[in-house]
């Protein structure tokens, strides 16, 4: 079995961490909740959930990862000496599993549209674009093979190690990303019009919050995050053990929150700007900005297709950051419990998660009797990771870290054995004893429509 890796630098740290958690998500589904939810007012609640829930969950993890200085399974096994907690590892592991599965298919269907702007494939009308995503979709061997082919660029990365591989390919990506994603922002905003995207975005309005706006806004912060997967924790078992995990922590979370608000001030000056109001999901990736961006910058030679041809590397680029991550977890198991060396283990990971792909992406295409309990295989997956394995491991690393181990480890794990302060320690343990139970329960039963 080959040396155990680790981070080489701080901000290797961040971006790599910060990498795991930005994905499609905050591309077009915070915005969109912003928008529809109260703008401003929406954004600030979300910002106190990620103090509340987010930023103590993702500490809870690190300490777990960084203290055991192993795989998410390990690491529970380690911290509870042999009790059933190791169980929480493993649930951490099936779920990044099963999400990297599906993930890559809405990724291969990024690449297919990265290279069909490429080549100029999706800068018709609005008829055109609509029908180029309904035929591609339904096609049985497409997004299959995109599917897969993202699969392997990730594996790609990842047999590379920890720092020839994630953390290269992070500092390559999060600054490609941001830049490509300030270039829009700017490109934009300066659009005729844009002015009513921004205030739809921007503009307080707090007559639409409700309990269901906080407990949507809770359940962003939470799955933006991370939260659950065992990503965090496995990250973390490569951190030295003078990283402040709470610094770490703030500023991945306010990197993640930045590039959401981004993204919606790249969205929606945009739609704005031609009198299109955006969709959320699937559609507006993938039928309606296309057609926006054409008719926004189509006036200008060649705007349209540089726009189209940026926004979909910038997806690419924040799916590849997710979808790394995710292999990880798997991957370092499969090292470090069966002293596997880690080209194989990746192998693994990638063939398991080809195959949840290839069915995931049949069920929503050219098979769609592939069910299970009356969803789409995809659907079911998704429904089962968010709705069910998510808020399960999330909780039960919240009761592992402020209940089970002791208050004496999780403190020196806390301040770096001392050299440290402790700030806000008091308050973290409150959190996390208390507050996030309590979030995640709220999340539970939310996403099972209960509350």
């Amino acid at each position: 079995m080959s040396e155990r890796g680790n981070f080489g630098s701080k901000i290797g740290i961040v971006l790599a961490t910060a990498g795991s958690a930005v994905g499609l998500g905050n591309v077009w589904r915070f915005p969109y909740m912003a928008g529809e939810n109260g703008g401003a007012a929406f954004i600030l609640i979300y910002i106190g959930c990620i103090l509340m829930l987010g930023i103590p969950g993702m500490v809870s993890e690190f300490i777990v990862g960084r203290h055991a200085q192993a795989n998410a399974a390990k690491a529970y096994d380690v911290l509870s000496k042999g009790r059933p907690w190791k169980l929480v590892g493993y649930l951490g592991i099936l779920t990044s599993t099963i999400i990297l599965g599906f993930y890559a298919v809405v990724a291969g269907w990024c690449l297919q549209y990265l290279w069909a702007s490429l080549i100029g494939q999706v800068n018709g009308d609005a008829d055109d674009v609509k029908n180029y995503f309904m035929t591609f979709s339904a096609d049985p061997f497409k997004p299959t093979i995109w599917g897969v082919v993202f699969i392997l660029i990730t594996h790609g990365v990842i047999v590379r190690g920890v720092r020839k591989g994630i953390e290269r390919a992070s500092k390559l990506l999060m600054p490609l990303l941001l830049l490509l994603l300030l270039i829009l922002v700017v490109a934009s905003c300066l659009l005729p019009g844009a002015m009513g995207g921004i205030r739809f975005l921007l503009q307080p309005d707090f007559s639409k919050l409700s309990g269901s706006v906080l407990l949507d806004a809770l359940g962003q912060a939470f799955f933006s995050l991370s939260l659950g997967t065992a990503c965090l924790c496995t990250y973390a078992s490569y951190f030295s053990k003078e990283t402040n995990l709470l610094r770490s922590a703030g500023q991945i979370a306010l990197l993640d929150t930045l590039i959401a608000i981004l993204s919606g001030l790249m969205i929606f000056p945009a739609a704005f700007s031609v009198g299109v109001s955006p969709d959320s999901g699937p559609s507006l990736i993938f039928i309606t900005l296309p057609n926006v961006f054409q008719q926004a910058f189509g006036g200008i030679p060649m705007a349209g297709y540089i726009v189209s041809l940026m926004f979909y590397a910038l997806l690419v680029f924040a799916a590849l950051t997710s979808t790394i991550s995710m292999h990880e977890i798997g991957t370092a198991f499969f090292t470090e419990e069966f002293r596997l060396p880690r080209k194989k283990s990746a192998w693994i990971l990638t063939i398991v998660t080809s195959i949840i792909c290839i069915f995931c992406s049949l069920s929503v295409g050219a098979c769609p009797d592939l069910l299970v309990m009356g969803y789409s295989l995809m659907d079911f997956c998704d429904m089962l990771t968010a709705n069910i394995l998510l808020p399960t491991g999330a909780m039960l690393t919240c009761l592992f870290v402020g209940w089970y181990i002791p208050r004496k480890m999780v403190f020196d794990e806390y301040t770096n054995n001392g050299t440290l302060k402790g700030q806000l320690f008091t308050v973290y343990l409150f959190a996390v004893r208390y507050l996030c139970p309590f979030c995640i329960i709220l999340i539970f039963l939310h996403q099972l429509g209960l509350v």
